[in-house]
């Protein structure tokens, strides 16, 4: 078929003299689209710091009183906010779960007591799951602390403290799909856990003891905690022999590849690694099985404290290359022994 004479030629200007304006491509449009939420989510966030007040005040007092736990629930989206804050309060030093409002009523309640504080997620504060169970918290005695929009919702109402949202549009086309409001809850959650987890005191350790797993919990972990011990401390006394220390290292649990040499009052007076041997089977002739290790071991080991941090001694094994760690005492009596791997396999 024949190409039409009119497709190639150039678009006709307007007739007011203006330029045609390129329409937007598929890309700018879907960014266009996402700046839009974000910015949308972000002035549903931003809007919080006008409405905090005395009730955000009683609020941090409710949690910081609560002898029990911070049972947190919410239905469809907003309780999927609530068990990420449920979450951050545990972490952060305030004992909390996670309740389906559904599942409470039907048995579920019984996992609240009356020491216990019901923090309620509503945007709307009219959700047929929450309203049912404030009634039933009420008769438990746990006192109830509300995040929704209005305090004037049956949420609202029923609560001991609210958190007002106040109006919030959703980023959703069609304002319908949870999304701004979600955002403010989170937000406003996270208020509350993080000034209650300060003014709680909570400190890096403390943040540490509930991340074990984690990079922090590892960082400040101390030496103690990880340095081998007991029947896995190869101890050697002063003057002993060669073949003796390499007897005292084959049988040590771990094959831990050094021993510490003491004196006769028990302080560490040196160290002898496989690198010395290596370094004493090349350089001496002859069986040297009967040599004293006072003359091979070296006189300088370096050492630290149990209750120094593990990354400080692994601080000391890089910088000066080497694989053990002498654990000390008062009176420079070793007490452990912290070899590099230990500390790597935290890592993992």
């Amino acid at each position: 078929m024949s190409e039409h004479p009119d497709s190639k030629r150039p678009a006709t200007a307007p007739p007011d003299g203006s330029t045609l304006e390129p329409a937007p491509s598929p890309l700018a449009r879907r960014l266009a689209h996402a700046a839009e939420v974000i910015a949308t989510e972000a002035a549903a966030i931003a809007g919080l710091e006008a409405r905090l007040g005395a009730s955000f005040g009683e609020a941090v007092d409710r949690v910081l009183a609560c002898r029990g736990a911070v049972v947190v629930t919410g239905m469809g989206k907003a309780g999927l906010v609530g068990a990420k804050i449920s979450a951050t309060l545990a972490s952060t030093g305030t004992p909390s779960i996670s309740l389906h409002p559904g599942e409470a009523l039907h048995g579920d309640l019984g996992r609240v007591r009356a020491e216990d504080l019901l923090l309620a997620l509503s945007n709307s504060g009219e959700t047929a799951e929450i309203k049912a169970l404030l009634p039933a918290t009420k008769r438990i005695g746990a006192p109830i602390v509300a995040i929704t929009e209005s305090a004037a919702s049956t949420l609202g109402r029923h609560a001991d403290v609210v958190l007002e949202l106040g109006p919030v549009g959703e980023a959703c086309p069609l304002g319908l799909a949870p999304t701004a409001s979600t955002s403010a809850m989170l937000a406003l959650g996270d208020a509350l856990a993080m000034v209650v987890s300060r003014e709680r005191g909570f400190s890096r350790e403390d943040y540490a003891r509930y991340h074990p797993a984690g990079s922090l919990g590892r960082k400040l972990m101390r030496v103690r905690e990880v340095m081998r011990t007991g029947d896995q401390l190869p101890l050697v006394a002063s003057g002993s022999t060669l073949s003796e220390v390499l007897h005292v290292i084959s049988r040590t649990p771990g094959r831990p590849g050094a021993a510490l040499i003491t004196a006769d009052d028990g302080r560490l007076v040196g160290v002898f690694t496989d690198g010395d041997l290596r370094r004493w089977l090349a350089e001496s002739p002859g069986d040297p099985t009967a040599s004293r290790i006072d003359d091979h071991m070296g006189r300088d080991p370096k050492w630290i404290g149990p209750d120094r941090l593990v990354d400080e001694a692994m601080a000391i094994l890089k910088e000066h290359r080497i694989d053990q760690l002498a654990v000390l005492e008062d009176g420079g009596r070793p007490m452990g022994l912290l070899d590099v791997q230990d500390v790597l396999d935290l890592r993992m």
